[in-house]
């Protein structure tokens, strides 16, 4: 089993004047178990604790159902929109090439986009969970400046390269 090497970190994404606080929650349709399924096969993320309404997954993301999230949070269940494009979970992988080739096996993966590579160097890949919440994996920095460093750059033109301090370089060596 493939496993995401970093904790999940939660973007949110200021869309209009509206932001999705998800806050590392993410509220589940009817289809739990396929929910659960995904997160596991696809991230890597296992079940910590399964309270039925409520599933614990290692790096700290938490599966409700939307019928007990729209009790919590006081909303009618046409309130609760999937899908809006308004925020992510942000996971970073160490073999992100690995990740990738994994990710051609399985089926059924919607994404937002292919693989991409950002300005600074990174790989990153979006696609949805089954309730429409966005997934981001990304290549790992420390990875993007070994990659760079091993191609030949020095310390002070990966710098440059990734528009980072030279310290943040340094500090991804140690």
């Amino acid at each position: 089993m493939h496993k995401l090497t970093s904790s999940c970190d939660l973007r949110l994404i200021k869309h209009k004047e509206c932001y999705n606080e998800i806050f590392k929650s993410i509220d589940s349709c009817f289809e739990y178990g396929k929910v659960k399924q995904f997160y596991y096969e696809v991230l890597g993320l296992e079940v910590v604790v399964d309270f039925g309404a409520n599933v614990t997954l290692t790096g700290g993301i938490a599966l409700q159902t939307k019928d007990t999230w729209s009790t919590f949070i006081h909303k009618h269940d046409s309130e609760i929109i999937f899908g809006g494009n308004v925020a992510e979970l942000y996971f970073e992988e160490d073999d992100f090439d690995g990740f990738i080739q994994k990710m051609n096996y399985i089926e059924g993966i919607n994404y937002v986009h292919p693989m991409v590579k950002h300005s600074w160097g990174q790989r990153v890949v979006r696609f949805y969970d089954p309730d429409n919440h966005i997934i981001e994996v990304g290549e790992n920095m420390f990875m993007v400046v070994r990659r760079f460093l091993n191609s030949g750059l020095s310390i002070e033109e990966t710098a440059i390269r990734m528009d980072v301090p030279i310290d943040y370089v340094k500090s991804c060596l140690e």
